[in-house]
């Protein structure tokens, strides 16, 4: 016991601690394109926001991109929707490593080696709907090439925007929102395992044209711009598919992308607005209550490691802006960024904190 305890004495045990910490804010700027001239007059670029040393950079340009409409990190890595491109790049040294064409591509989401890609367009002299074979695609990974596609006989049938997976179920927003007058308010499934297309959840007449959405629990939650006439928030089981709940909120629409899930409870902002609402998820109210602020955002995301809210404004063509808020609503910082910011993804990392530990005097330690 004595020799155990002297070996104790002069031991140096190490004290391994991993905690999460946003090592950079990823900033996808959607540009301008001139649609009557039919020329980019500001390109896409990709920007990071250290919050450390509190700099913004721009990593990358994408040239010939009318818009941007998504980005999502995976491991070492962030894929971009650009326009009618893929882009993969490097998340450390933002090298662009492979490049994919994929017409009409909107947003993204990972399952295992795979990108999940919903697609939608419209034809930008026309401003009439670009109709596909197919609105939901799979590519690999690694190098982007394409895996497999559910067409419009047996996937969905119209434009698709978001999407979420869970567990090994694909959802996915269906809103046929470029076809003006004909929005449709369905979210589909699929079985990622055997890429069929399980069923579609109803969301009813008033959760038509599903923006956004989200997942709290074992619920999903949409937010829907109806027929650009008002919004909603609708309600869908995890474990009883196909039933949903729509709440209608307000006469007017919500702006393309300004809502999150922050803290539990969902964050909207009516188009044109300049006060955010908060809407609380467990009791369903038929309104959100007004957290204040005085700017119209364009984006809005929650850093959920630090509690922090990052919204963007821009006036569409000469500037692009994100002030960051605190879980009390007061302004903390702000910082300029490219034109029209409209997707904001945080990358957290994990940090391993090493502290040797002494154990001297038979068992008092002491932190060096």
């Amino acid at each position: 016991m004595k020799i155990f305890l002297f070996l104790l004495s002069v031991m140096i045990v190490q004290v391994v601690s991993a905690q999460h910490y946003v090592n950079q804010v990823f900033i996808l700027n959607e540009g301008y394109f001139d649609y009557t001239l039919n020329q980019s007059i500001e390109p896409v670029t990709i920007g990071t926001y250290n919050p450390g040393n509190q700099i913004y950079s721009t990593v990358d340009t994408i040239q010939g991109a009318r818009f941007a409409s998504d980005l999502i990190i995976d491991e070492s890595y962030f894929y971009v929707a650009a326009d009618n491109m893929l882009h993969k790049y490097d998340k450390n040294t933002y090298n662009l490593l492979a490049s994919q064409q994929v017409n009409g591509i909107r947003n993204l989401a990972i399952w295992n080696d795979k990108i999940i890609v919903t697609r939608g367009d419209y034809d930008n002299t026309t401003f009439l709907p670009i109709f596909f074979s197919s609105y939901f695609q799979v590519y690999n990974k690694s190098d982007l090439s394409f895996y497999l596609e559910l067409d419009t006989t047996c996937g969905p049938k119209w434009a698709t925007q978001n999407l979420i997976v869970d567990g090994d179920n694909a959802y996915v927003a269906i809103n046929n929102a470029y076809e003006w007058g004909n929005e449709k308010g369905l979210i589909g499934v699929v079985d990622l395992n055997t890429f069929s297309y399980l069923n579609e959840i109803d969301l009813g007449i008033h959760g038509k044209n599903p923006d956004n959405m989200v997942l709290e629990g074992d619920y999903i939650y949409t937010i829907n711009n109806k027929d650009w006439s008002g919004l909603s928030i609708s309600k869908v089981s995890l474990f009883a598919l196909g039933t949903s709940t729509t709440i209608n909120l307000a006469s007017v629409p919500m702006g393309c992308g300004t809502s999150c899930l922050r803290d539990g409870k969902i964050n909207y902002q009516i188009s044109g607005d300049t006060i955010l609402y908060e809407w609380n998820i467990p009791t369903l109210p038929n309104t959100g209550t007004s957290i204040g602020f005085n700017t119209n955002f364009y984006d809005i995301s929650y850093d959920q490691i630090n509690n922090l809210l990052y919204a963007s404004s821009t006036d569409y063509s000469t500037f692009g802006n994100i002030n960051v808020y605190d879980q009390n609503n007061f302004l903390v910082y702000s910082f300029q960024c490219g034109i029209s910011p409209g997707t904001i993804v945080f990358d957290v990392r994990n940090t391993t904190n090493i502290h040797d530990i002494e154990i001297s005097d038979y068992g008092k330690n002491e932190i060096l």
